[in-house]
Parts: structure tokens; sequence; C-alpha cells
């Protein structure tokens, strides 16, 4: 018993000792990523970006890497990344790669405020000159995706002009803002402002030169290579990165996040919506089947969270709404065609302008606008074509349907008699002699009366 006694306590007393010496180790060092690949920069990657700041935060993490490729976005989402970077309780690297990945307009603002920025070889950054759009609040700021030429002296001089001070507004609010980040992030300044007033765009190489970025790393263990024992100022505080045996864990896209990013995307939100549209008016024009409705409805309610995310006009909207409508209406009343030629410029003309933007990556792309008005013409050539051809067919019951009708004379006096037609007899009356047995052919229907002919022979 004593034995066995002090068998135990010897292994209690190894473990603890094994506790204190594993509580005694430092932490795993361990860094996160999150990657951005071409995505739009919106409220969708807004609160990915933030959601990882803040886990890296919670985990203690070393530091967070996001990988950066953007065409641009919203400004008002850019504002809420970059206010979260900066106050950021790990540092921040802003990477734009893998090669050939840019960091176009709001791409630009996320870069600038990264305690380090560093960007892949062939790639680019610039072109954050901001544009105002107006949305269901009146004005939303879209960041310009495309690539600009400088400004002459005469476009300087037209900003100038009365006619335009919300534009003069935004662009002094963005200059500010963008001098703001590159001045505490000890940045060029100066090719910041550049960068919104004429739109300039850099590669990474001339980016290192001009003191934009800190530095070109070839991939990801280059760059983690190439950090280590760099010493940056993180709150007012030095900080040394120690990179040797960091462990970089991936942070993904919850399913939410995917899902609220397909949404989000042009378009896939105007597929949504015309599905939507259509889905319900059949349900509508053919009452009691069910499933076009409930799905038609589905389809808008998650095209109205694309609509609200993006930058929508309510009038392209309108417009969708009303050629579908002219659509339908042309089945029921004859226009020769006009509502339908109405009805599918409308459509064409609201796709368009649905979303108010002059770049092309807010916007839905041309052959989806092609692909969507030429299904619907082929489909109302067809049913006005059905519905024609039976307007045009003789009716097959009532009055109208007994008319041209053979049968065949039962019994006859001069100029009456009756008649066999459809299997039913029929008193029948006609200005030609017949006789019994004979072919006849139905004229007029009077009542309870036919007028019949002979019927001609084939």
């Amino acid at each position: 018993m004593k034995r066995l006694i002090s068998i135990v306590s010897f292994f209690l007393i190894l473990g603890g000792i094994a506790g204190i010496c594993i509580g005694s180790q430092s932490p795993d060092n361990r860094a996160y990523r999150i990657v951005l690949d071409d995505d739009i920069i919106n409220p969708v990657s807004a609160e990915y970006i933030i959601s990882s700041i803040e886990k890296a935060e919670e985990e203690d993490a070393s530091f967070l890497i996001i990988e950066l490729d953007t065409p641009g976005g919203l400004l008002s989402s850019t504002r809420k990344i970059v206010k979260r970077i900066m106050n950021a309780k790990v540092p921040i690297i802003v990477y734009v790669a893998p090669k050939g990945a840019r960091a176009g307009s709001a791409g630009v603002f996320i870069t600038l405020a990264a305690n380090v920025a560093a960007m892949a070889p062939s790639t680019n950054i610039g072109a954050a000159h901001p544009v105002q759009m107006s949305d269901r609040k009146g004005s939303s700021d879209i960041l310009s995706e495309m690539l600009r030429k400088i400004r002459t002296e005469k476009d300087v001089k037209d900003q100038k002009k009365p006619g335009a001070p919300m534009d003069d507004k935004i662009l002094n609010d963005t200059k500010a803002w963008v001098q703001g980040i590159a001045r505490d992030r000890g940045r060029n300044a100066n090719w910041a402002i550049d960068a919104v007033v004429k739109s300039v765009s850099v590669t990474d190489s001339q980016a290192l030169k001009l003191n934009v970025i800190d530095l070109v790393a070839s991939d990801l263990p280059d760059l983690i290579k190439k950090l280590n024992g760099r010493e940056i100022s993180f709150h007012d505080e030095k900080f040394v990165f120690k990179t040797d045996d960091v462990k970089i864990v991936e942070i993904p896209k919850n399913f939410r996040l995917k899902w609220l990013a397909i949404l989000a995307h042009p378009n896939i939100a105007y597929i949504l919506l015309m599905l939507g549209f259509y889905g319900l008016l059949f349900e509508f024009t053919h009452p009691g089947i069910g499933f076009p409705g409930v799905a038609g409805a589905v389809c808008l309610v998650l095209a109205f969270f694309g609509l609200q995310v993006l930058p929508t006009n309510y009038a392209g909207v309108a417009l969708i709404v009303l050629g579908i409508t002219m659509l339908i209406a042309e089945i029921k009343v004859t226009s020769y065609g006009l509502l339908t030629i109405g009805g599918l410029g409308t459509l064409f003309l609201g796709s368009l302008i649905l979303f108010s933007t002059p770049y092309e990556f807010m916007r839905v792309s041309l052959p989806i606008i092609y692909s969507f008005v030429g299904s619907t013409l082929i489909i109302a050539l067809f049913l006005i074509f059905i519905i024609s051809k039976n307007r045009r067919r003789r009716p097959a019951t009532g009055s109208d349907g007994m008319i041209g009708t053979t049968g065949e004379v039962l019994n006859w006096n001069k100029n009456s008699g009756k008649v066999m037609v459809h299997g039913e007899i029929w008193n029948a009356m006609s200005d030609v002699e017949l006789h019994e047995g004979d072919k006849i052919e139905v004229s007029i229907v009077n009542g309870m009366t036919l007028l019949v002919t002979t019927k001609k022979e084939a």
C-alpha cells in the first residue's frame, strides 16, 4: 500500500513539474493572413477585414497579413477599413499580391494605412480619384478603378468653375484624408495626393523608389523572410518582427461572408432581380402553381440585399419594372408590337443605368444584359405568336363553333327539315331543295335553327 502511494505521488509530482514547464514556455509565434482576391471593397469585404483584425487582437497574434488584389470600391467601406487598421492592436501588413495584382482606387488607401506595405513583382498601385455617385441616401462616393491620364491645366481650371461644389468638397476631403494617412505612416504624401487628384498609378519598383511602400517580395515566404528583424514604430513604441519560427494561419471567409460577397456582385444582383420579376409575373399569370412565386420572392429579397450594398439607381429598377409590365400588356392588348418594342427598349435602358457608376467593375456586364433582353424578346415573340394563332383558330364550341361543320339531312319538306350535326338533331332551313341523306354544311346559327347549304364535294 505504501509502495502504491509512493508511485502515485511520484507521477503527481512529475506531472506538476511538466505543467510548470509547459506553462513557463512562451506561446506559439502565430500570425494570421487573409486574402482578398479581386474583391470589390464593399461592406462585405470591410466586415471580413475588420473581423479578422479583431480575431488577431483577441488571440494575441504577432501580426496580420492582408493579401490584397482589388480594383476599388466604396469610399464609405474604405474609411471603415482604414480606421480599423490605423487603430489595430497588432501590426498590419498589406501585401499587394500575387504577381499581376493591383491595389486600385480603394486599395491605395488600405495599402498606405498599413504598418508595413509590400508589393509583389509585376503589380501596380494608384488611381484613387473619388467620384460622387447617387444612391438611396442621396449620394455615394465610388473610388475610381480605371487608370486615368494626368489632368491638363484646362481640366484643373474647369474644376474651379462654379457648378460642382460637391465634387470639390469630396476631392478636398479625400486629399486631406490620404495626406494624413501617408504622413502618419511615414510615406510619400505628395504621391498619395497625386493618386487622388491626378489618378496616377505606379509599378511595384516605382512605388518602392517613391517611398509609397516599404518592400517588394516575390511571394509569401519571401515576405516573411524580409520581415524578420524589421523594426517599425507601432503606437509610438519600437516593434521588431521575429518571423524565424512564425506560423502563418489563414482566416478564410466563413459561409455567410462568401454568400454575401456573391450577392453583392452587380451581375449576380441583376440576375436575381430579373429572375425574381419573372417568377412573380409567371405566378400572377398562372395562379395556383406556387413554386415560381415562392422562388421569385426569394430571388427578389436576395437581389435587394445586393442593391442595398451597391450604388443602385432606382430609376433603373423602375424602368425594368415598366419594361416587363409593357411586355405583359402586349399579351393582353393588341398594339401591333408597339408595347413589345417599348418594353424591350425600357428594359435595356433600365439595365444599363441600374448602377450609378461609370466604372466597369461596378456595373452589370453587357453580355448578361444582352442575354436577358434577347431571351425576353424570344419569349415575348413566342407568346404573341401563340396568342395570335389561337385568335385566328375557329372556335370549337358555342354558336361560332357550329359554323362550317357538316351533317346529314334526316327529313326535309320544301325549305325546312331536320338535320343531324355533331350527333344532335337540329331544326334547319335552306334556300335550296334538299333530300333525306344529303350532306349539308352549317352557314348560320339562329337560335336553335341552323341555316344550311349543300356540302361542296372536295
